[in-house]
């Protein structure tokens, strides 16, 4: 290496390291503060999403900031920024602002607002710091290309979000990540005012934002740029949603999407241009593919799905985010440039975390963003008609489009001939639909109505009609969908159903609570245990099901978080278990753990927790805090009785670690109705019964036979499996890690 090769690294260095570290610290803290944020808010799958907008809303003041600072003297800009820093450095170390949540209200608001107030001035100076270091990185002489240090942005923010959930969260509880992070702020301080220092020491150009003689970007130019960006951000946010509702609000799950799109840019913006070229060829063909499985929701397709749209989401923002690389401006015009790139991030975080939840009645946004994705995407000629690859001759176009418009027929017929997209002629007429669009890519009006129409043909046209049929209600917290079909209704939440109803035998419960269910079982002796008078708490309305477990003279509670629940099951009476059976209850609107806490101790002899969105796990509502609520309103010989079906995750040692810390006895009921009784609704359920008081448990389970081991007197109850040692959960440190089992999913 010469001497003059080496200088310029020595100087770049120090850049490099400021970006990388700033960056970091700026993802590590995304999924650090929505963590904190998850026992305050239930778990539900949106808060990602507001915090994601919130984020970037942040993104773009710091982009707005440096784009601003940058116009002033070099000087100015240095002492301007340290003093930013340091303010900034009031709210260290990062906690939550003590801001009372909405008890009956739409926590839309109210979560971006919680976050801004908890650190928001951190998060607009550190994000501030990037593109000002590459500006800085010019006004202290260094030559070569200052985009190349956003692809070391990139890198670091990359970084910072795989750290925290593999080596911090499953380490370190909340408390502790919080002082890491000051620390690493505090190095941050030091590299920034290096860089400061070798500005201030006389060595830095002029400023010239003001007076460039660079070519002006046009508005047409900038609202590009946007829309670029937009896609992407909104398909990052849309595809977090999938994940989540039907997993769990947690960080391993949000980082995936999160850190896809980041890596996108680390391609895009880099100097090596193959591996953005090859997957900018390839990203017509991925769509194609993926948007087949956009409205997938069943069973194992489920899985299927996720995979596909997160595969769609690295090809899409690799693609326009290389485009965007394409088009930039000189150097001189960068933190306008990132200035458009934000904004962008921001329009497609705002549509997708406030405006589609208000305005669909169901994820809309994600197949709507992939057919935006589809009109953006550069398009590269599959098949070659003989003139430029690029190119639309006459004759060809005109073929193309009218076999698109034959595609988009076929997919709406498909849809309406075979709405559960199940048989074998549909994955013909999907291969068919495929084939056409794979002769389209080059035309962009006919790519994208060969996108359309298979999506229609797969599962697009049943939920539009559910849509049109009013079968759909939306809310922060989920997509409810209420299906009827003969004598049965039954509510969906996300992929997952959450509570059914025979029209015929209105009364009789039945899926997962049906009287062979482990809360069956129990909540139908509660006379028996506890006199006529018993108090019954239920943690998660549903269609209501338990109700018609009551009889005359108990005291019944449920304990709902989303209104929209009660509207369904109570004001509008789609099921009428409550009317029908308990029509004096009293339902308590607002999250469990803080509506629990305000009833008067020991108040209630048996609890049910039935609090899943979808299949996503209520995390906060497992934790050792949770359990202490449970206790204090228990009587002391009280029973918990919580649901632990899932497709995707074992709760059983998390139960087993939170019994032996907390003196809980538990046993197991895992119920597998005869296939006479799923003809009559019921469903297979896994119910974990708890009490602080063992005689009280067997007097429900019975005890232990020597002769049966692993049995209890009581048909159908058994020991739960010892804790598998991954610890026991609570507010400040919780891994579901060890607990996935996804893998038996796909087999």
């Amino acid at each position: 290496m010469s001497e003059i090769a080496l200088n310029e690294t020595r100087s770049r260095l120090p850049f490099v390291i400021t970006i990388l570290t700033g960056s970091f610290l700026l993802f590590l803290v995304q999924p650090m503060v929505a963590r904190m944020v998850l026992p305050k808010l239930g778990g539900a799958p949106s808060v990602w999403n507001s915090a994601m907008l919130v984020y970037q809303a942040l993104l773009l003041a710091g982009y707005a900031y440096a784009h601003r600072l940058s116009r002033e003297a070099p000087k100015r800009q240095v002492a301007v920024h340290l003093a930013i820093l340091l303010a900034a450095a009031v709210w260290l170390p990062i906690g939550l602002a003590t801001i009372s949540i909405p008890v009956d209200g739409s926590p839309i608001f109210w979560v971006p607002w919680l976050l801004v107030a908890s650190i928001g001035p951190l998060f607009f100076a550190v994000a501030a710091q990037a593109p000002l270091m590459q500006r800085w990185f010019g006004l202290a002489g260094n030559r070569g290309e200052p985009y190349a240090l956003y692809a070391a942005s990139n890198i670091g923010s990359f970084t910072g979000l795989i750290a925290y959930p593999l080596l911090v969260e499953p380490f370190m509880p909340l408390a502790k990540q919080s002082w890491l992070w000051t620390a690493i702020y505090a190095v941050l301080f030091v590299l920034v005012s290096f860089c400061a220092w070798t500005i201030w020491k006389g060595k830095a150009a002029p400023a010239t934002a003001g007076t460039s003689a660079a070519a002006p970007i046009s508005w047409k130019q900038r609202a590009y740029w946007i829309v670029l960006s937009a896609v992407p951000s909104g398909l990052m946010l849309s595809t977090t949603s999938h994940l989540t509702t039907d997993l769990m609000a947690m960080p391993l799950l949000w980082i995936i999407p999160l850190g896809l799109y980041l890596l996108s840019f680390s391609i895009a913006f880099a100097d090596w241009r193959t591996p953005a070229n090859i997957i900018t060829r390839a990203a017509p063909s991925v769509i194609l593919f993926a948007a087949a499985t956009a409205f997938a929701f069943f069973g194992n397709a489920v899985i299927y799905s996720l995979i596909s749209a997160v595969l769609l989401l690295f090809s899409v923002a690799v693609t326009l985010h290389a485009e965007m690389y394409r088009t930039r401006p000189d150097a001189e015009r960068l933190t306008e440039f990132y200035l458009m790139m934000s904004i962008g991030g921001v329009v497609g975080g705002l549509f997708c975390a406030m405006v589609a939840p208000l305005v669909f009645d169901w994820t809309w946004e994600h197949p709507v963003l992939i057919f935006a994705a589809a009109l953006l995407l550069p398009q590269i000629r599959l098949i070659n008609f003989g003139a430029d690859e690029t190119l639309d001759q006459e004759g060809p176009a005109r073929a193309t489009l009218m076999l698109a418009v034959l595609a988009l027929v076929i997919g709406i017929a498909s849809g309406v001939a075979d709405p559960t997209g199940n048989s074998q002629g549909k994955m013909a007429v999907t291969a068919v639909i495929i084939a056409i669009g794979v002769f389209a890519i080059g035309n962009r009006l006919a790519y994208a109505l060969v996108i359309a129409g298979i999506m229609m043909a797969n599962g697009g046209y049943s939920n539009l009609q559910m849509t049109v049929d009013g079968m759909r209600t939306r809310s922060y917290f989920g997509t409810y969908t209420v299906h009827t079909q003969a004598q049965y209704r039954w509510i969906t939440h996300g992929t997952t159903m959450h509570g059914m109803q025979n029209l015929a035998e209105p009364k009789l419960p039945i899926s997962y609570y049906g009287p062979t269910s482990g809360v069956g079982a129990a909540f139908a002796r509660a006379e028996e245990f506890y006199g006529p008078n018993a108090a019954m708490g239920v943690v998660g309305l549903g269609a209501g099901t338990l109700a018609c477990y009551a009889k005359p003279g108990q005291d019944w509670h449920f304990f709902e978080i989303d209104p929209v629940i009660v509207d369904i099951s109570k004001r509008q009476r789609v099921f009428s278990y409550l009317d029908r059976c308990t029509p004096n209850a009293a339902i308590h609107i607002g999250d469990a753990r803080l509506t629990l806490a305000e009833r008067p101790k020991a108040s209630l002899h048996m609890l049910a927790i039935d609090a899943f969105s979808s299949d996503s796990i209520p995390l906060h509502l497992l934790t050792k805090e949770a359990f202490d609520v449970y206790r204090r309103i228990l009587k002391p010989d009280g029973l918990l009785l919580v649901h632990i079906s899932n497709r995707h995750v074992d709760l059983e040692p998390v139960l087993a670690a939170e019994a032996a810390k907390g003196g809980w006895s538990l046993a197991l009921r895992g119920d597998k109705p005869p296939r006479r009784e799923w003809d009559r609704g019921s469903r297979t359920s896994s119910w974990v019964v708890m009490s602080m008081d063992k005689a009280a448990l067997a007097r429900l389970t019975g005890p232990l036979v020597a002769a049966k081991p692993n049995t209890y007197a009581q048909e159908g109850w058994q020991p739960i499996r010892r804790s598998d040692g991954s610890g026991r959960w609570s507010d400040d440190y919780a891994s579901v890690l060890p607990h996935l089992s996804l893998w038996e999913n796909l087999k």
